[in-house]
């Protein structure tokens, strides 16, 4: 566990809920940097109204060029985003770079067996939802292995891509009912949506697609 004087990156950081987390529960200092202005207003301002803007700081930035000194974080951490970076190696780099000695790196992340993914799953539409880009767990750690980070833990939680799945398709349902132009404005084909979900389930059946957690050291 971190100390308290801790302080971890959250890259990808979305609305800053992980970062939030983070430092409600264990009291150490949080950057969270997301790809989206958006993300990062909303975060900073969810962090002010939970009290927490003392110990969180949110700005935008590219996970391939973190805009912070070498040696900054005692620990980085990636939450189903970095199958959504152009050049993964480029990121492992950089997350590299930013950690002190001895720091420690945790990942989870869609994984996928390349050239088994069904047609459903290799489209735009699969890209945005972090499936067409996705690698095996094995190439994700030897990219960590490249960016001189040793992986010290890996787990499978393919269930858990199961219960992804599962909430898509409860929220596609209930925009179909409410608001089913706002999905064909967005591009959603409603009609090839039920496809693509019972390809996906196929793929998370037969091992082609899952979910797992990696984490991984930087040497001393």
């Amino acid at each position: 566990m971190l100390a308290e004087d801790g302080r971890v990156l959250d890259v990808a950081c979305g609305r800053g809920t992980t970062a939030l987390l983070l430092a409600d529960a264990y009291g150490v200092r949080v950057d969270g940097v997301d790809y989206a202005p958006a993300n990062t207003a909303l975060a900073q301002r969810t962090a002010r109204a939970a009290g927490l803007a003392d110990r969180t700081v949110f700005r935008t930035g590219d996970a391939e060029h973190l805009p912070y000194p070498d040696g900054t974080f005692d620990a980085v951490v990636c939450e189903c985003a970095r199958c959504t970076f152009p050049d993964k190696a480029q990121a492992a780099t950089e997350f590299a770079r930013v950690l002190k000695p001895g720091g420690r790196v945790g990942i989870t992340d869609v994984t996928a067996t390349p050239g088994r993914l069904p047609p459903e799953l290799t489209g735009l539409g699969a890209r945005i939802a972090c499936i067409a880009d996705a690698r095996p767990l094995s190439e994700y750690t030897e990219i960590l292995i490249t960016a001189e980070l040793r992986t010290t833990h890996t787990e499978r939680h393919d269930a858990a891509m199961l219960r992804m799945i599962d909430q898509i398709e409860a929220r596609l349902k209930l925009l179909r009912m409410t608001a089913p132009a706002k999905l064909t404005a967005a591009g959603v084909n409603l009609d090839a949506a039920p496809g693509v979900l019972n390809a996906a389930r196929a793929a998370v059946a037969d091992g082609t697609l899952g979910y797992a957690l990696l984490i991984a050291e930087k040497p001393r």
